[in-house]
């Protein structure tokens, strides 16, 4: 007689995803250190990262290249989903079936054919960039080793050629990430709006770290630099990250960069509701349970304005900076 089968050997549940106009999610692990490319420009250069004793790899396929960090705003409205259904006392699955428009407007896409040509490279990515880490590795395993997706698929009708449905299939790493408790955290709906590769990830740290602390949190340029997995020389880094701390457009955080003792620069966070009432960047903490925003069709902004040459070395920090940025020390983690 055959004997049961693993738990992991069973295929998952489909789990249809539909809700709407909720808060939005992100799995934490995933927010903070180098899993994505920063760059819209195709990377095949491996990523590799150790501080202390974590580490993480990254590894691109050839035809696909790596996942990026906008690629990663399907894998944030999968944790969207899977955490709305949890707190619905429903039964979510690592296997979620959705149509691509919804996806689309949750993360504030346009929905020409163009975009869902986008969409299908952006799950080809995930599907094909492996991913080896010993973040919550349990017990006796050494690390986790995955894919971002484990497979997609698509429906069409054959008579208009247009899709009808998609389902995509988490690794075990991830979904368990999502539903482990505290695994998420919300994050500001106006993220999908972020043009930049270095913006986005940069608001995924301040999320992370300076949270709602009221001395919010600081690194060093060069622990940034070393977190981002960017592939910009150390000096270029520098100068994007300036030109984000000078245009100071981040959701919810306010930037400054100051200088310590050794001569470092120091890139400071601190949530705006910890700004003076009296500073014009002062605004209080949004409510997290329902969106209230203009959708998809508000434009998108980019921090990323300032003039051609201009690299930022010389702005100062804003009076709002000034103010309010009490900054914690430099963490390493």
């Amino acid at each position: 007689m055959p004997g049961r089968p693993n738990a992991a050997d069973r295929q998952p549940d489909l789990f249809a995803a539909s809700f709407a106009d909720i808060p939005i999610r992100d799995q934490r692990d995933t927010m903070e250190r180098p899993f994505f490319s920063l760059a819209k420009k195709p990377r095949l250069e491996p990523i590799n990262y150790q501080v202390g004793n974590v580490w993480v790899e990254v590894s691109a396929n050839q035809q696909f290249g790596m996942a990026t960090i906008w690629d990663a705003d399907i894998l944030i409205w999968a944790s969207t989903q899977i955490t709305e259904a949890l707190d619905r006392k429903l039964s979510p699955s690592r296997m979620i079936e959705f149509h691509p428009y919804n996806l689309l407007k949750s993360i504030r896409r346009t929905t020409g054919g163009a975009d869902y040509a986008r969409l299908r490279a952006a799950l080809e990515r995930l599907t094909h960039t492996a991913v080896r880490t010993n973040i919550r590795a349990k017990g006796t395993q050494k690390f986790a080793s995955f894919h971002w997706l484990e497979s997609w698929t698509e429906t069409i009708n054959e008579s208009t050629g247009q899709p009808t449905g998609m389902a995509i299939t988490l690794p075990d790493w991830l979904y368990e990430g999502i539903v482990d408790r505290g695994g998420v955290l919300t994050i500001h709906e106006d993220y999908f709006l972020l043009t930049g590769g270095i913006e986005r990830w940069l608001y995924r740290v301040a999320r992370k770290h300076a949270g709602s602390q009221e001395t919010g949190w600081s690194f060093t340029m060069r622990q940034l630099y070393e977190k981002s997995g960017s592939a910009s020389r150390p000096s270029d880094f520098a100068i994007d990250i300036r030109r984000v701390v000078h245009a100071n457009q981040l959701p919810e955080y306010e930037l400054a960069i100051r200088r310590n003792g050794e001569g470092d620069e120091i890139v400071m966070f601190v949530h705006r509701k910890h700004l003076p009432a009296s500073n014009t960047h002062y605004e209080l903490r949004r409510r997290s349970d329902r969106r209230r925003t203009s959708g998809i069709f508000e434009p998108a902004f980019s921090p990323n304005q300032l003039t051609n040459g201009d690299s930022g070395e010389q702005a100062q920090p804003s009076a709002a900076a000034s103010d309010g940025l009490l900054g914690a020390a430099p963490s390493d983690e």
